[in-house]
């Protein structure tokens, strides 16, 4: 992998499972992405997971999924992460992080 790899613009779509939620892991997930300059958002579901969507550099992609996949919050216990449609991006979709409701 060259160095301009890591400069390339992904977004990819995940899911969180495991006990990740009443831990404010959608809070940590945002300060994070806003401390790595990624883009999209995070929020809740029905069933219990995290779900969302991330937009940046693959660097910065690749640190964010390895927290969402083995650190995530305080208090929180990670099964795992799945990791669904990947896309090269041209530009972002998103202006900031949300967390959404």
């Amino acid at each position: 992998m060259g160095t301009d790899d890591l400069n390339t613009l992904l977004s990819v779509e995940f899911e969180v499972f495991g006990q990740v939620q009443g831990c404010f892991f959608t809070k940590y997930c945002k300060d994070l992405a806003l401390q790595l300059g990624i883009t999209g958002w995070v929020k809740n579901t029905k069933m219990g997971t995290i779900v969302g969507k991330l937009q940046g550099r693959k660097a910065e992609l690749e640190h964010m999924l390895d927290w969402l996949s083995t650190t995530g919050s305080p208090g929180c216990k990670i099964e795992r992460c799945e990791l669904r449609n990947w896309v090269y991006l041209t530009r972002f979709d998103y202006n900031d992080f949300s967390i959404r409701f």
